[in-house]
């Protein structure tokens, strides 16, 4: 169960790190894939993208030092209550192949939040 965990943060950590990197620093890329962006303040784009990037570290950093593990379940659970926010505003869009794709990593980081927290601690 730790090998499948580690393959689920590694691949969490580089989702939501390109997600982030899109979010909060390259807006008008993010708005031209994306119709959402244009729908909120860009310092509010920025606050989600740095939420995304420092899960998406939270989910490796701890874990790969020994330094403060806990941290990890605590980042994949954040990133599971991102995820949570981010289907309801689709949902609020009708956006619905957005809200498949925020349930997939909402699950998937309540998952790692869980495993890391009681079937495999750190």
């Amino acid at each position: 169960m730790n090998i499948a965990l580690w393959v689920l943060q590694v691949l969490l950590a580089a989702a939501f790190l390109v997600a982030g990197v899109t979010h909060g620093f390259q807006q008008e890329r993010a708005k031209a894939q994306m119709k959402w962006p244009a729908a909120v303040q860009p310092g509010v784009l920025t606050v989600i993208g740095v939420s995304e990037i420092l899960g998406a570290v939270g989910v490796i950093l701890p874990a790969l030092t020994g330094i403060l593990p806990w941290l990890t379940s605590l980042a994949a659970l954040g990133l599971a209550i991102v995820m949570l926010l981010a289907a309801g505003f689709h949902g609020m869009r009708r956006e619905y192949s957005s809200i498949l794709f925020n349930l997939v990593l909402l699950v998937l980081s309540a998952f790692v939040a869980y495993g890391r927290w009681v079937i495999a601690p750190l």
